[in-house]
């Protein structure tokens, strides 16, 4: 009823060639879905106004898992400068929603393993590894049931619950903060790197605060700030946009292949402006300055400035 009554305010501001929403923390498929039938009874149309959609009602394949698959090929690579991959990184993750589900999943399938989640009330810590098994009772519980982190502990012998707790004491090579902004502080930052991390990619929006920052770039770790390292959500909602311009939808095959070259394409241009700025290895001067001339470049070019 909220999402409906919602789109009764929102359905004359947006729209496929206007402006194209898509969901965010608390604001799933399901949502999408209520935001989506409400737009097309009151607009009588059906349009690519909303991402996120199903696929079998004009969604496109690979949006679920964009931004967690995102975030892991872009430390992938980050770890590639190195003569790296992720084969055999240990990995903490936060969040339990879809972001952090994602990035589990894409880690094991490049040969990672995933030792921690979390929700709003406290951490599991599993030493062996969140594996496909673990991972599909995450979804089932996260998706379905709407359960607590907490029953991970519970069903599986050997994981840990810590209440109150966020993952970024345990030992690991690579963090993917997925869950809110400001989830790392200073201090969080500091005991990463004591316990061995080396590689933050941000699937969250923000989730590291200032002092973070500063401690990642200070110590000169693979740092992925989230306006690249989680571009992946943003960028499968445009291929979803592009797919129902055209009425049509590829198959899974070709999306993650359009998809995972984007990536790699936004860490080479982050990486090349970074060094033609002298800053090379600095990941948000590189994203930050390519993100602003290519915004500037477009308004120049439009007479707008």
């Amino acid at each position: 009823r909220f999402c409906q009554s919602f789109m009764i305010g929102l359905w004359k501001h947006i729209g496929p060639a206007t402006d194209v929403p898509a969901g965010d923390i608390g604001v799933g498929g399901r949502e999408i879905g209520y935001l989506f039938g409400q737009y097309k009874r009151l607009q009588n149309e059906f349009n690519g106004v909303l991402t996120g959609k199903a696929p079998n009602w004009g969604g496109s394949y690979l949006r679920p898992e964009a931004t967690g698959y995102g975030a892991v090929y872009f430390a992938e690579e980050m770890l590639k400068t190195r003569g790296e991959d992720m084969k055999g990184k240990i990995c903490a993750v936060s969040g339990s929603g879809n972001v952090a589900q994602y990035t589990v999943e894409k880690v094991n399938q490049l040969g990672g393993k995933c030792v921690t989640l979390s929700d709003s009330n406290g951490m599991i810590y599993d030493k062996d590894g969140i594996d496909a098994e673990k991972l599909a009772y995450v979804m089932d519980l996260k998706n379905v049931r709407r359960g607590r982190i907490k029953e991970y502990a519970d069903k599986f012998k050997g994981a840990k619950y810590f209440e109150g707790k966020r993952p970024w004491s345990v030992p690991c090579q690579c963090a993917f903060p997925s869950a809110t902004q400001n989830e790392i502080s200073g201090e969080d930052a500091k005991e990463l790197i004591k316990n061995g991390c080396y590689v933050v990619s941000e699937g969250a929006n923000m989730p590291s605060d200032p002092d973070a920052i500063e401690v990642f770039l200070s110590n000169k770790i693979l740092y992925g700030p989230g306006k690249a390292a989680n571009a992946g959500g943003v960028m499968c909602s445009g291929l979803e946009m592009a797919q129902n311009s055209q009425f049509t939808r590829w198959h899974r095959d070709e999306v993650e292949v359009k998809f995972h070259q984007i990536m790699v394409d936004i860490h080479e241009n982050v990486c090349n402006t970074a060094k033609e700025y002298g800053a090379a290895g600095n990941y948000v001067v590189g994203a930050n300055i390519a993100g602003f001339v290519k915004v500037a470049d477009a308004m120049i070019d439009q007479g707008l400035v």
